[in-house]
């Protein structure tokens, strides 16, 4: 069952917010989303983060990285094994696709293949730009005198 939300309202009283409306809406739209490989994001410190993704029987060769327009790729192809002396084959080594939509000014720190676990590091770097700035307020005694209201003489009515 889908439920659909009508963002309408909140577009009449935001300016800017865009990709985050389409996010939403691409976040409830029905695609076939594999949760294979299993993965965990874990928030590392206050402007870091790591994803961890279970990739046992994978390859440094086997695997992907792209970090692209604030979209992190993670793919796996593993080479064709012979099949031959098999009585069971239950670790999956299946292609797949992990898509990871990171906000603004995150970028990819790096990434560690270990025990079958991938590891790949982020980190926010907001530019001093973009941080907050104070605005000193300013009293120009000069600006006062000018924009001081005219005074209309009349005449007296008898």
């Amino acid at each position: 069952m889908a439920t659909s939300y009508d963002y309408a309202p909140v577009f009449r009283s935001t300016v800017g917010f865009d990709r985050v409306f389409n996010l939403l809406e691409n976040a409830q739209r029905a695609r076939s989303i594999s949760d294979w490989p299993p993965y965990d994001i874990v928030k590392t410190g206050d402007d870091s983060y790591r994803i961890s993704i279970a990739v046992a029987g994978f390859t440094r060769d086997d695997l992907d990285i792209t970090f692209q327009s604030n979209l992190l790729t993670v793919t796996g192809t593993k080479k064709e094994a012979s099949t031959e002396g098999y009585l069971h084959h239950g670790i999956a080594g299946r292609p797949f696709e992990h898509r990871f939509e990171l906000a603004d000014h995150v970028r990819v720190n790096g990434a560690d293949l270990q025990n079958g676990l991938l590891s790949i590091d982020l980190v926010r770097e907001i530019p001093e730009a973009s941080k907050p700035q104070g605005i000193d307020i300013q009293t120009n005694p000069g600006i006062a005198q000018r924009v001081a209201p005219a005074q209309v003489e009349a005449q007296k009515a008898a």
